[in-house]
């Protein structure tokens, strides 16, 4: 009976230190589960940060490259803006001093040739009330009508000798509208049929003034130096000169 005693006391001694030994293997288990768990949700919480860091600089970076070409844009535009509105300005001065001699018509200009001055003479004495009109018009700076009284005045007297003139002043009133390839159009005819008109240097002029506005450099310049080569000691080639020398 001792025996059994003793041998069934000495297995449930052994079998206490089994489970003792088994639970503080599993605990060690789950705590080495419990660790990398814990590291794997830290990588996880890590990368998804970095990756909305990331996606937080390239939205930056997208909005910084966006503000960059809009002030680029903003730029040139103000740059086109301001040479359009300087060249209206030279448009429109320039257009003063022709209409500006214009309402001079009658008076001797002493800038003038004598040959201009007997033309011009010639041309006032042999007025047509319908030239008048449209004169008139262009003095009023009514351009669209003006278009329309000096065409219909040319269609009607080609053999007139404000034909000539008419033309010139046909291409002028194009221009003032900004319609520039009718008027590069009308002056090249003006300067081909009438090269010795006291108008024919101004009737170049504005057609390298044309061209140039319509972005033609290479065609603006070569006008211009047909001008200066033309008509060298005119006051259109000291302009066109000048205007070369921008481009």
């Amino acid at each position: 009976m001792n025996r059994i005693a003793i041998s069934s006391a000495l297995l449930l001694t052994l079998a206490g230190c089994a489970s003792t030994s088994d639970l503080e293997a599993t605990r060690r288990q789950l705590d080495q589960v419990s660790q990398q768990a814990t590291t794997r949700i830290a990588a996880v919480e890590s990368k998804l940060s970095n990756e909305k860091l990331l996606e937080m600089v390239s939205q930056v970076d997208n909005l910084k490259a966006e503000v960059a070409k809009l002030r680029g844009d903003i730029e040139v535009l103000n740059y086109n803006l301001q040479t359009t509105q300087k060249r209206q300005n030279d448009l429109y001065n320039d257009l003063d001093g022709r209409l500006g001699r214009l309402e001079g018509t009658g008076k001797h200009d002493a800038s003038q040739p004598a040959a201009a001055a007997q033309q011009q003479a010639a041309g006032d004495s042999q007025a047509s009330p319908d030239y008048d009109k449209a004169l008139n018009l262009l003095r009023a700076r009514d351009f669209p009508n003006a278009v329309n009284a000096l065409s219909l005045f040319i269609q009607q007297n080609p053999q007139a000798p404000q034909a000539a003139e008419a033309t010139y002043w046909l291409g002028v009133a194009h221009t003032a509208l900004r319609q520039y390839d009718a008027a590069i159009d009308i002056h090249r005819r003006f300067v081909e049929q009438y090269p010795n008109n006291h108008f024919a240097p101004d009737a170049l002029r504005n057609i390298g003034n044309c061209q140039r506005d319509l972005g033609q450099v290479d065609q603006a310049k070569n006008t211009y130096r047909r001008l200066i080569k033309l008509y060298p000691k005119s006051d259109a080639a000291l302009k066109a000169k000048q205007a070369l020398a921008r481009m």
